[in-house]
């Protein structure tokens, strides 16, 4: 599974990479509302939520269902402008203004994400006329919960107001605590943009989407862009250009606009210390292939504690070499066991680093 994006004819000078606060703002209202997507942020989180207005504090609790769970286009509203070849404005303030050029159509499509309603699959629907599309919309929306019925009613009945409705909440957020998150970030983003155009510049785009991340790649044709992700979608720049917006708060989410008719655009954190490059779609299926059986769950158990050989493997295990040795080719082709040579004895050990990344329940499984 992967979103790709077929970039035939695209020049180098219609990519661009720039920051942008609108985007920002949406991963900082996401931290806020999923801590637990972002370990890393729980301090920053603590102290924005420890300091809002009680009245903005309500406010934010009841609309959280917008971006808890979801990440809509609203908060890229450059790659809507017609022309496909628009960038995200410099000042929060700019963006907003981006947001309100956008056709009601636009924006009402882009903010039913909001309600877990994916619109990629069907994007020739006409939301502000036909009624069987809206029922549909607000059918999705009840499976949700009210609070998105709510929105999904008000949105199809009146998008000029839910347009000033949002407008006026994200510059609320701006004013108690997003403006110097900004002020801080954004030399950072500046500076990672900087690196990346450079990169873009000197060796090419193949490099610079290496850089973004590993699972972005350009195939040997430079005609098409495959993000490694574990949903589907297509999209073509077309006489469009290519946006890459980077993101320090938005750590692990990597997310592709890919909608019809809209310039595409990849939001990607920025690098972080400590931080090793994502598995593939493909590595992690064949990991937790690896540890569905139960005898190889056994051995990572036992691989877990120290190394051994595949003879003390078997005795430990009432089971022959060579069938210790096939669970073991399974365990090593996911990663999962590393190898090394003692002498003539060949040892192999659970790599802790690899498995803890999969998860605390399956660490302290096998370390029980």
């Amino acid at each position: 599974m992967s979103v790709s994006i077929d970039i035939s004819g695209l020049s180098q000078e219609r990519i661009h990479v720039v920051p942008s606060p609108l985007a920002e703002l949406g991963m900082a209202l996401h931290a806020l509302s999923e801590p637990g997507h972002h370990p890393g942020l729980q301090g920053w989180a603590t102290a924005v939520s420890a300091r809002l207005e009680p009245c903005l504090a309500d406010r934010l609790c009841e609309a959280d269902f917008l971006w808890r769970s979801t990440f809509s286009d609203v908060f890229a509203p450059f790659a809507g402008i017609p022309g496909l070849r628009a960038l995200p404005g410099a000042t929060l303030a700019e963006e907003l203004d981006q947001l309100d050029e956008l056709t009601d159509e636009q924006f009402v499509d882009a903010a039913l994400e909001f309600t877990c309603q994916s619109t990629y699959s069907d994007p020739d629907r006409n939301l502000l006329a036909d009624p069987a599309v809206q029922q549909r919309a607000l059918d999705l929306a009840a499976a949700r919960g009210p609070h998105q019925v709510r929105f999904t009613k008000h949105l199809l009945d009146d998008p000029p107001a839910v347009r000033a409705w949002l407008r006026g909440l994200l510059e609320d957020c701006d004013e108690a605590f997003f403006a110097d998150t900004w002020a801080r970030l954004s030399h950072q983003l500046a500076a990672d943009a900087r690196h990346k155009t450079e990169l873009l510049r000197r060796k090419g785009l193949a490099e610079a989407l290496k850089a973004i991340s590993g699972a972005v790649s350009l195939d040997e044709d430079a005609r098409l862009i495959t993000v490694d992700k574990i949903s589907q979608g297509r999209t073509a720049t077309g006489l469009g250009g290519l946006v890459l917006v980077p993101t320090s708060l938005g750590w692990p989410h990597l997310m592709v606009l890919h909608r019809k008719g809209w310039q595409a655009s990849i939001t990607y954190p920025t690098s972080s210390s400590g931080l090793t490059a994502p598995p593939t779609v493909e590595q992690l299926t064949r990991r937790m292939s690896a540890l569905a059986h139960p005898v190889r769950m056994r051995l990572c158990r036992h691989l877990a504690r120290g190394s051994y050989t595949t003879g003390e493997l078997a005795d430990a295990h009432g089971m022959t070499a060579p069938e210790i040795s096939r669970h073991l080719t399974v365990l090593k082709k996911a990663g999962l066991v590393s190898t090394r040579r003692r002498g003539r004895y060949v040892q192999h050990q659970l790599d802790i680093s690899v498995v803890s990344r999969l998860g605390s329940d399956f660490i302290e499984g096998v370390l029980r």
